[in-house]
């Protein structure tokens, strides 16, 4: 028994040493031929349950076409997302919560920094970095010193909204404040929902990226937000 345990044994190694020495003849074969000027092959996935395709060698990738909604949404996200640092700016002088501090902080920075990804995406592009709307609206000034018509992307703050956190202090602007931002933060969730509903929008693995991260990014915002005016109403009780 154990000499015929050894010799299966012997044998075993035999045969990986023969399928080793013929996988590196078999690859090498292929690699010498790719060398000697054979064409890689493009082969196109098929459709779920149809083959793919064998298709010719001087086929080239094309990207897909650019969409008017693709530019239009980073342009209303670059005024979406001002708001929401113009709100963040008024924390400093407005209350000494730590925590709403902190939190501010974090959203300030990271939408300052989105802002600037959302710009040099529309510049590689040849876009307008303001959306045509937007900039007639700044020109359409009231006798009052008003821009009128001023468009509102989903879920930002009216000007009486606005004026109304600017006047509050303490307690009353976290409340204001935590009310607001996720008013504001659920708008750019339906923001990011309408890019992908459009037809053909959405395909630039850029755009793609950044509008995924800032859907996640702002519903873990959301919830964070939530606990702390549920906390706020714990502490009252």
């Amino acid at each position: 028994m154990k000499i015929q345990r050894k010799m299966t044994g012997r044998m075993r190694v035999l045969a990986a040493l023969i399928w080793g020495t013929a996988a590196v003849y078999f690859w090498s074969d292929a690699w010498a031929q790719q060398s000697e000027g054979a064409r890689p092959v493009v082969v196109q996935p098929g459709a779920p349950g149809e083959p793919s395709k064998t298709l010719p060698a001087s086929t080239k990738g094309t990207l897909p076409p650019r969409s008017k909604a693709d530019a239009e949404f980073m342009q209303g996200m670059i005024m979406h997302h001002a708001q929401a640092v113009e709100m963040t700016a008024l924390i400093e002088s407005h209350t000494q919560n730590k925590e709403l501090r902190s939190l501010g902080a974090r959203i300030n920075s990271s939408q300052t920094e989105e802002i600037k990804f959302m710009k040099r995406w529309l510049a590689a592009r040849g876009e307008k970095t303001a959306m045509e709307m937007a900039t007639k609206a700044v020109m359409d000034i009231s006798h009052d010193g008003h821009a009128m018509n001023m468009p509102l992307m989903p879920g930002m703050l009216t000007p009486e909204q606005m004026e109304a956190l600017q006047k509050a202090k303490g307690a009353e602007f976290d409340r204001l404040f935590l009310t607001g931002m996720i008013q504001h933060h659920e708008g750019a969730l339906t923001m990011v929902k309408d890019l992908f509903d459009t037809a053909g929008a959405g395909q630039d693995a850029e755009l793609f990226g950044f509008a995924t991260d800032v859907d996640t990014g702002q519903r873990a915002e959301i919830k964070i937000m939530q606990g702390m005016l549920e906390k706020r109403v714990l502490e009252k009780n």
